[in-house]
């Protein structure tokens, strides 16, 4: 008896995005025939330098350019091409369906409202909520996140908080809405070492407890790694490589790939000699 497997049907399928923009009566490409899929449950690390592209093809996809930008392609999420849709319906499902953590929180949240006004304005533009209800859910968010004094927090001011409590209460408004797909645009970029490991533990936590997919977007091969299913990388706006963490390590044919993984592989060896000599140390 044979065993029919059916395929999953991908959250988002991008297919031959291009992306021009139009300088005077010059046109430049920003992003070159890029394709991919995102399924559910799984999350799609996008890699790349500055420039590479791999911003610009997440913009044009979610709507957030401007009219200097000429799109084309195709973007399906749940049945809709995203490259076709009106801004006041990819504005409402920017808030709904498709969850975003952007690069610098400090930069995310007005510094002259309170942190609890700030996420009841966000919920009150996508619920029927009433005021208590909102209130309710937002200290729900911020326990989930493991925020201490949530109450105390509401009434705090952005700046009174540090840059990785802003990220992770984003990632609590983001994940609040139960979207089905969450995109996370160098989100451990401009904060400190110690606090890139903690946001990275909530995405991995994220990945483990919810279905939620995710693309997730960084210049950093090591932060992609440990959290990516599949992995593509992006160079001069098109994609250069496909595949797992395994795969993109140890068979890339892009040069630029080839250096990311060499500089990967020599800070994993450094690190493990690094192991060998203290272990070495402890046993004489």
């Amino acid at each position: 008896m044979s065993l029919n497997h059916e395929r999953v049907q991908p959250i988002l399928r991008v297919d031959g995005l291009n992306v021009e923009l139009k300088i005077r009566n010059k046109q430049k490409k920003l992003v070159e025939n890029v394709s991919f899929e995102v399924e559910p449950g799984q999350c799609l690390g996008i890699l790349g330098e500055s420039g590479s592209g791999k911003s610009m093809t997440v913009k044009a996809i979610l709507g957030l350019l401007d009219r200097q930008f000429r799109i084309e392609g195709q973007a399906w999420f749940e049945g809709k091409d995203l490259c076709r849709a009106g801004r006041d319906e990819l504005r409402r499902l920017r808030g709904q369906k498709i969850g975003m953590v952007l690069q610098n929180p400090m930069t995310c949240f007005d510094p002259l409202y309170r942190i609890g006004s700030q996420m009841a304005e966000t919920f009150a533009a996508h619920t029927d909520w009433d005021r208590a209800k909102i209130r309710e859910i937002s200290l729900e968010v911020l326990e989930k996140m493991r925020i201490h004094n949530p109450e105390e927090v509401l009434g705090q001011y952005p700046h009174q908080l540090s840059g990785g409590m802003l990220q992770r209460i984003m990632i609590g408004l983001a994940l609040a809405m139960k979207p089905a797909l969450l995109v996370a645009d160098e989100p451990t970029t401009a904060i400190d070492a110690i606090t890139q490991a903690e946001i990275l533990k909530e995405f991995q936590r994220i990945k483990e407890e919810s279905h939620t997919a995710m693309i997730f977007i960084s210049h950093d091969l090591g932060a992609v790694s440990k959290i990516a299913d599949e992995i593509v990388v992006m160079n001069g706006g098109k994609l250069v490589e496909q595949g797992d963490f395994e795969h993109i390590l140890r068979h890339a044919k892009d040069p630029y790939t080839r250096m990311l993984a060499e500089t990967r592989r020599s800070v994993m060896e450094r690190y493990r000699l690094c192991l060998d000599n203290q272990e070495e140390l402890c046993l004489n």
